[in-house]
């Protein structure tokens, strides 16, 4: 059989969140510097990439993200930097292109991007974008930043921007662009996209059985081979948090994403959280929440269900201390990683 193991990438994800050192919350500028700190400690613990999002909200300090990534470059020499997610729909392409070509020149040639419509959606108000135009903003972008990682010199004319004549951008990207994936929370439209331009999917699990999304990944794989495109990755972004027993692990990640989830469903009409369906999640569902051991055969049993080839752990909620951070960034690249690897080579029935 195919070694699964060969080739398969761990992440990081961070929201930029504020965290605290156990008896007052940090500063937004101390969580900032925090970031760059947990960037060199994922490097240092053996992930592949590290990535961060794009929020406009309070206690969220990811609204900078090329900055940001830009200052990790400098201070890491292996990590790919990456987001989750940039949201497309209220950027303009033409200036996400020179912001990333950026931080691909400075970390020399270590950029790639995920890009997505937004489930969060302050930055349409914030940059003067209509909700209604949602899907035609995101199709007609992504079709521009395509072009533009693509192509040489582009002519292009469109609703959502000044037209293009023959532009040439600076500073120039690699030949053929960065590493870009389209993140997928559930939409069979965006699956198919992401296929008919070549890119790889990265599914935002963050409820739920994580084998509900095995039909997107089936779609995925036959749009591809109906598009002549050649296979490409595909990619599970969930939360979690690891500790040294399941029972920290549990208690712990509760504490802290009880009153962000409370505080979701009360904005968004989503359920309130309660311990019954938390305890359920942290099972069988989305949450990574455990010892290594215990978080290790959850993602090598939703690897092979997906038939993933990346897995990004979003390490960071509200208020979570700094310690638990750092100490899910060891565990999770010194233990969990290798673990998962050990799993994926043995037989289905091992896991």
């Amino acid at each position: 059989m195919t070694n699964q193991a060969t080739g398969f990438e761990f992440g990081l994800n961070s929201f930029g969140e504020t965290a605290s050192d156990g008896s007052r919350d940090l500063s937004d500028a101390e969580t900032i510097r925090l970031l760059v700190d947990e960037a060199r400690l994922a490097e240092a613990a053996g992930f592949d990439v590290f990535s961060v999002g794009e929020h406009y909200r309070a206690g969220h300090n990811d609204s900078a993200t090329p900055v940001l990534l830009a200052a990790i470059a400098t201070a890491t020499e292996r990590l790919k930097l990456g987001t989750s997610v940039t949201v497309l729909s209220t950027n303009d392409p033409v200036r996400l292109y020179q912001e990333f070509s950026t931080v691909d020149a400075v970390s020399a040639g270590r950029a790639q991007l995920v890009l997505g419509r937004a489930s969060a959606t302050e930055s349409f108000p914030l940059f003067g974008y209509d909700l209604a135009d949602y899907e035609e903003l995101f199709a007609e972008k992504l079709e521009l930043f395509m072009r533009l990682q693509r192509e040489e010199s582009v002519t292009w004319s469109g609703s959502t921007r000044a037209p293009l004549v023959e532009q040439t951008l600076h500073p120039r990207m690699r030949p053929g662009g960065i590493p870009t994936w389209i993140g997928v929370g559930g939409s069979p439209e965006s699956v198919v996209r992401a296929a008919k331009y070549g890119l790889p999917l990265m599914l935002a699990i963050i409820g739920g059985r994580p084998q509900r999304f095995a039909g997107h990944v089936e779609l995925y794989h036959r749009a591809l081979e109906q598009f002549g495109v050649p296979v490409q990755p595909v990619g599970q972004h969930s939360l979690g948090l690891i500790a040294d027993t399941d029972e920290e692990a549990v208690e712990t990640w509760w504490r802290y994403w009880e009153p962000v989830v409370r505080q979701i469903s009360a904005e968004r009409g989503f359920y309130a959280p309660d311990r019954r369906r938390y305890l359920m999640e942290v099972d069988t569902g989305a949450l990574f929440v455990g010892s290594p051991e215990t978080v290790a055969r959850k993602i090598a049993t939703g690897a092979r269900d997906l038939r993933l080839n990346r897995f990004d752990l979003k390490y960071d909620i509200m208020h979570l201390p700094r310690e638990a951070r750092a100490r899910t960034i060891e565990l999770f690249g010194r233990e969990v990683a290798p673990r998962v690897r050990e799993l994926l080579t043995e037989a289905p029935s091992h896991v």
